[in-house]
């Protein structure tokens, strides 16, 4: 009895072949097209069955589901969804740059390319382009191969006339690895190939001078430097951005054109979330106008037209689809059938080798057609040398075909062509046709086998094939090409409107903002025996900049700053300040404003606010201050200050030209006030005030409930040059509390 033979495999042994042959499946037979036609499988089984069913760019429509029909049942046994959807993608202009399948009904949008009609609706046709690929497929161009189950014949690769995979570019994921390959502009793509066809050895560079880079459907704007695009074409692999156009009507933004497969519902949403999160103030309304005319227009309405538009679409760019990155990866089947990734040279080389060898199949194919059409051609202008002589053959003989070809010396083929003539061909009219036929076919014959000869005269037939093709499809460029595009989302000060604050600092520690700068900080109401300790005006969408005792600054989003309408908050859980520190002022403005420092030691300089602001939460050194000293709270230096007054514990007071301190960016400064060391170290003398002025401004000096006003030319004799000890204040006004600064608005 006949045992049945059992193999055993071990599972790891199986698991690995199984899994090799399923890659090797999907990287061949479905992600990575071909480099000769640039199809993937199904892409290329669509297109043949088109054609099998007449579907020619001529040719009336007929339903998509008869085509699909013919496809999954003699050459693609998948699903019918995965082929229809194939065929789809090669309907819609948005997607291919040259669609190959012309599609009458609902075929999807560009905002939602799956929202085309079921294949019983959709009817579809070849175009024009199309037949490039499937021109010379009978003229013995390529091979061809069983269908799934044996019962048909299907072609291996379709014998394009272009270099299909540029021209439409693919994508596509398979096992280990993926293909990304842009579309191009068939006019740049075969002047690049007539190069190469001139000049073998040519490079990157000089391919780059005809292929200026990718080139979709759409007006939409290529981000790209030359070293970008010279990456992508000389490695095969580099990445470029896209963005949106548009123009400006009155206070809308109008955006008409989308990068390739960007999604305007997407866009408009993701412009209605920030909108909602109040990211984007300027923007009132959006609006979606696009109709079967102008697919895209998407209207984006400004606050006025005061908004910078560039402005807000560069913060748009950086923050919706409106800018999207895209990676190019040239890999894709070569002629051996090794997938690899390409250079634009090399895959320019190596489509060119792939078109001059079936360019020479099909004229060898067609050099047999001749050679056999004159073959019988000379058979048959036999029968009008002798022409009685064959009408008595035919007449008498029990087998005239083998009595034929005995008596004229003729082929088998020759004597059956003689045979099937019709008695009206016997005329001395069509004697006179063949021999015409007959010498035109000779001539071909001669043309023939000098291209098939001579590589360099095939080189020329495939170049003139090239341009004719040029000159019939060849169109311009839509994609601009720009080097760059400074993109930036807007900073959360930039979005803010400028309202103006008064940031207010208690004595301890706490911290608020109240709208506007007519409020009278004194007044509000705080915390058991805390008080008012300083104030600084500005705006909303700066920061506001926090001094301690140790001389650090710590910089805090006014805009993130507690209302003033309750008691506020501590500034020491915002930040990470020292332990022991307490907070001695505040200061507030543009980067280039610029402010008074100074401590009671009477050292002190001028710096501009950009050397305050610190992003980090432990804040950052700025005046160097000695253990004794305390810092004096920061003054705003305006446009109308000219002089400082300094005053001491003493009632001593010292005014000189502003232009006398240095401008530092951090440091201890130059003495403003000459304070004698012993005495401040024995905490005797101190200066404890200082305070700035100008010709229409007068300082206010405060001594218990009296106070004098002093303009710059009652100061007179206060003046002096910095570091002087200054002069006494007149008697009862020599224990100053406070000095404020009045300004006269009338002469201001």
């Amino acid at each position: 009895m006949n045992k049945e033979r059992i193999e055993t495999i071990k599972l790891k042994d199986y698991a690995e072949d199984s899994y090799l042959n399923y890659s090797m499946y999907v990287i061949l037979d479905r992600a990575l097209p071909n480099i000769g036609d640039g199809m993937k499988p199904v892409q290329r089984r669509i297109l043949y069955a088109m054609s099998e069913l007449g579907l020619n760019a001529g040719a009336k429509f007929k339903k998509s589901a008869r085509t699909v029909g013919d496809v999954i049942g003699k050459f693609h046994p998948h699903g019918d969804s995965a082929a229809y959807e194939a065929m789809v993608l090669m309907a819609q202009s948005f997607s291919f740059r040259y669609p190959l399948v012309d599609g009458q009904g609902n075929w999807g949008t560009q905002d939602d390319p799956k929202s085309f009609a079921a294949m019983r609706y959709t009817e579809s046709r070849l175009t024009a382009f199309a037949n490039l690929l499937l021109d010379e497929l009978k003229l013995g161009t390529v091979a061809w191969q069983p269908n799934f189950d044996g019962s048909l014949l299907e072609p291996t690769i379709l014998p394009s006339k272009v270099p299909n995979i540029l021209l439409n570019g693919t994508t596509g994921i398979a096992v280990g690895m993926a293909t990304d390959i842009p579309s191009h502009n068939i006019s740049e793509v075969i002047d690049a190939c007539c190069h190469v066809l001139e000049n073998p050895k040519s490079t990157t560079k000089e391919l780059m001078k005809h292929v200026k880079g990718p080139d979709f459907t759409n007006k939409s704007k290529i981000i790209a430097s030359q070293e970008e695009l010279f990456e992508i074409y000389d490695t095969g692999r580099g990445a470029f951005k896209m963005q949106a156009a548009w123009t400006k009507e009155g206070n809308d933004i109008i955006v008409n054109a989308l990068p390739h497969q960007a999604s305007g519902s997407k866009i408009l949403e993701q412009i209605a979330d920030q909108m909602t999160k109040k990211k984007i103030p300027m923007i009132v309304d959006l609006r979606d106008e696009g109709d079967h005319k102008e697919p895209i227009r998407l209207v984006i309405s400004l606050k006025s037209n005061r908004v910078d538009a560039e402005e807000v679409m560069s913060h748009l760019f950086a923050t919706t689809d409106l800018q999207k990155n895209y990676r190019a990866n040239i890999n894709l089947i070569d002629r051996s059938g090794s997938p690899r990734v390409f250079s634009l040279k090399e895959l320019v080389s190596e489509w060119l080798k792939f078109r001059l060898d079936t360019t020479l199949k099909k004229l060898k194919h067609r050099l047999d057609q001749v050679n056999d059409r004159i073959h019988i051609l000379e058979g048959l202008l036999i029968v009008y040398v002798d022409l009685d002589k064959v009408i008595k053959i035919i007449r008498q003989s029990e087998n005239p075909k083998k009595d034929l070809i005995k008596a004229f010396k003729i082929s088998e083929p020759q004597a059956n062509a003689i045979l099937e003539i019709k008695l009206r061909q016997l005329a001395k009219l069509e004697q006179i046709k063949l021999e015409t036929e007959r010498k035109d076919l000779l001539d071909e014959k001669q043309d023939l086998d000098k291209i098939i000869s001579s590589k360099a005269r095939l080189k020329t037939y495939v170049k003139k094939e090239l341009k004719q093709i040029k000159d019939e499809f060849g169109d311009e460029r839509c994609s601009e090409i720009i080097e760059h595009s400074e993109s930036k989302a807007f900073s959360q000060e930039e979005i803010l409107s400028a309202e103006p604050v008064t940031v207010v600092l208690s004595q301890a520690g706490w911290i608020r903002s109240a709208k506007g700068h007519d409020i009278n900080p004194e007044t509000l109401a705080f915390r058991g025996d805390d008080a008012l300790k300083h104030f600084a005006n500005g705006r909303n969408n700066q920061m506001a900049n926090f001094f301690d005792s140790t001389g650090k600054v710590f910089s805090i989003s006014a805009h993130t700053l507690p209302s003033a309408r309750g008691m506020g908050e501590p500034i020491t859980g915002r930040i990470s300040a020292e332990s022991g520190v307490s907070f001695q002022g505040v200061i507030i403005g543009t980067d280039d404003q610029t402010f008074v420092i100074s401590n009671t030691s009477g050292y002190g300089f001028i710096s501009e606010i950009s050397n305050v602001v610190s992003t980090k939460k432990t804040g950052k050194n700025f005046i160097k201050i000695s253990n004794e000293a305390d810092l004096i709270p920061p003054i705003l230096i305006k446009d109308h200050h000219t002089h400082l007054a300094s005053i001491s514990n003493l009632g001593r007071m010292l005014v000189f030209e502003i232009n006398e301190l240095p401008n530092l960016a951090k440091g201890k400064g130059n003495k403003i006030m000459n304070i004698p060391k012993p005495k401040f170290l024995a905490g005797e003398e101190k200066m404890s005030h200082v305070c700035l002025i100008g010709e229409s401004s007068s300082i206010q000096i405060h001594s218990g409930k009296r106070h004098m006003n002093l303009k710059l030319k009652d100061c007179e004799n206060y003046i002096s040059r910095r570091a002087k000890r200054g002069l006494m204040l007149p008697q009862g006004y020599r224990k100053v509390d406070k000095v404020v600064e009045i300004v006269d608005l009338d002469e201001a």
